[in-house]
């Protein structure tokens, strides 16, 4: 598995297995297959509810703790440095481990200066190697790393081939942070697995149009997370590490970029006031 390294030194996998959206149920049994698969990587969040599943995963796989790279985040409600500490102790019970690898601010919304500090404090404290942020668009992360001690090492950011985010990852860079990316298929939106450009360059390598997609972020330096609860594509998101894109098709890839989200804007008012009502677990 290639590795990025974080502006501490801490090696990082570039291709994980994300959880958002997989159910407490079914959690266990896909992260044990994705460990089966190769992944070492694992990303998981408090508001994901499956923190414990993702530990009882890892407990039973057999695998060393230290070969496992483990990423988590804190909720807008667990923000603030004394709730946020709180949380992140009840983080590393449920996920049966005295650190995490990475640990990020979910949203950039509420006290977010304090859980900032208080992921600092943890940080110093060895309850985990790495912190970070997500969701922070250019102007709140320039705000933050600007007047934090430890520099963000990663913001995960919506990335995919049609909202490529070429201006924030320039900007992280200046402050020695990884880009990483949620939603890396755009969880199939504009037609992905079927788009004609992505298709085109697949057939040239025998690769899919999602490998495609995948390996194209990866050239570019960008850490995905792909989740699918089948361990066939598990595989298939895994095996993109045998082929190169050429210049020209990282070009025609880099032309589908539309420049906005296909989600949800973190600008807009109703979508904010709809993330402060949620809880985590």
């Amino acid at each position: 598995m290639e590795t990025v390294k974080l502006h501490n030194g801490v090696e990082m996998p570039i291709l994980g297995y994300g959880v958002y959206q997989v159910t407490p149920e079914e959690c266990e049994r896909c992260v044990t297959d994705a460990l089966r698969v190769g992944y070492r990587l694992i990303d998981t969040a408090q508001a994901y509810f499956n923190e414990q599943q993702v530990g009882d995963a890892i407990r039973k796989s057999g695998i060393a703790r230290g070969e496992i790279f483990l990423t988590t985040k804190i909720w807008i409600t667990n923000g603030g440095e004394k709730k946020a500490m709180k949380s992140i102790n009840e983080s590393l019970l449920k996920l049966q481990t005295d650190y995490v690898d990475l640990l990020l601010i979910h949203q950039p919304f509420g006290d977010y200066y304090g859980t900032y500090r208080a992921m600092e404090a943890a940080y110093n404290d060895g309850k985990t190697r790495a912190i970070g942020v997500s969701n922070f668009y250019p102007d709140r992360f320039i705000d933050l790393a600007e007047h934090v001690k430890i520099k963000p090492m990663v913001n995960q950011v919506e990335t995919h081939v049609f909202n490529q985010q070429f201006k924030a990852q320039e900007i992280m860079e200046k402050y020695g942070t990884r880009i990483m990316s949620w939603g890396p298929f755009a969880e199939g939106r504009n037609n992905m697995f079927h788009d004609p450009t992505l298709m085109k360059i697949g057939n040239e390598y025998g690769k899919t149009a999602a490998q495609v997609a995948l390996r194209y972020l990866i050239q570019r330096g960008v850490i995905v997370i792909p989740k699918s609860t089948r361990m066939e594509r598990m595989r298939q998101n895994m095996e993109v590490f045998d082929f190169t894109l050429a210049d020209d098709d990282m070009s025609a890839i880099a032309a589908l970029d539309e420049g906005k989200t296909l989600f949800f804007p973190h600008y807009d008012p109703e979508f904010v006031n709809f993330l402060l009502t949620l809880k985590a677990d």
